[in-house]
């Protein structure tokens, strides 16, 4: 299996509901977002998926959230805009515009300040 990642960065304020401390209170964070994909294969040029175009997928996923408050946002009105809740998000989202590409989104990992990082990822049936 071949894995390529990329990471971008969203500027976006969020707090948690029914958090006690002081994530409970309107924050930012620049956040960090990486997706990995994974192929079996690699493309005539080697390639199991090109950076740019993994890149161009990510930003586009993450518009949406973007200098934003996240708990306005559609997709966090029953969930908490938590950074695994956001890893999840997006893992579905980049799945979804990659479908008809021959790589898949292994994991989405999310870090709202160095150090702190939350994944997504779904497990596999191995044989």
């Amino acid at each position: 299996m071949y894995e390529v990642s990329v990471q971008a960065t969203i500027s976006a304020s969020h707090h948690l509901r029914g958090y006690r401390g002081k994530c409970e209170q309107v924050h930012g964070h620049n956040w960090l977002i990486e997706a990995t994909v994974g192929s079996e294969t690699l493309d005539e040029c080697g390639l199991s998926m090109d950076f740019g175009v993994l890149r161009q997928h990510l930003a586009e996923v993450l518009a949406d959230f973007d200098h934003c408050d996240l708990n306005a946002s559609r997709v966090f009105v029953d969930q908490n805009p938590s950074s695994e809740n956001l890893a999840r998000i997006v893992f579905e989202r980049l799945r979804a515009r990659l479908a008809q590409g021959g790589a898949e989104v292994v994991r989405v990992r999310v870090w709202e300040k160095e150090g702190s990082c939350a994944s997504y990822f779904e497990r596999r049936d191995r044989p």
